[in-house]
């Protein structure tokens, strides 16, 4: 059914209570609904550590919860070095998160470590890169970010079904 016995992603923002929290609902929905859930981990991540334990931000809970996305059992931690080794994708938000988990990373590490807009035809249309935090923004900024974070995980999850999935029961 699959090339390799069992996909990991692990998304990764600065504090992971915005924007990765965001990306992990929301990809683990579309997991679930393609019946993937038994080979694909999902986690998230932050490269900062003010929220650690803490929920995700009520803004971001309250807007993935109007379109069916549930972050409830979600929690704040930091990237830790096993996770390079633990996870086949760190998908990041911004180049500064980017850089920061690159630094983190052993020389040896196997996760292939990119921004999550890569994988958004609609944001390289609009040349847009990266997800931008709306934490000190108004609420129109967690419409924003749901939106390209919709847009980048279904053209992640394509990706692995083109790549690693060759038959769906």
């Amino acid at each position: 059914m699959i090339k390799q016995k069992k996909l990991s992603v692990l998304f990764v923002c600065l504090g992971n209570i915005c924007r990765s929290p965001t990306a992990h609902a929301v990809f683990r929905k579309f997991v679930s609904d393609n019946g993937l859930s038994n080979i694909i981990n999902i986690d998230s991540a932050g490269t900062g550590d003010w929220h650690i334990g803490r929920p995700p931000d009520r803004r971001s809970s309250e807007k993935a919860k109007e379109f069916g996305y549930d972050l409830s059992d979600l929690r704040a931690r930091l990237v830790e070095t096993t996770d390079f080794e633990n996870f086949s994708y760190i998908l990041v938000m911004d180049s500064k998160n980017l850089a920061d988990v690159r630094k983190l990373a052993p020389k040896d590490h196997k996760a292939k470590i990119e921004l999550l807009l890569n994988y958004s035809a609609q944001s390289r249309l609009d040349n847009v890169y990266e997800v931008p935090d709306p934490y000190f923004g108004g609420e129109d900024g967690f419409d924003h970010v749901l939106d390209l974070i919709e847009d980048a995980t279904l053209g992640f999850l394509d990706y692995l079904k083109a790549n690693y999935i060759s038959e769906l029961e």
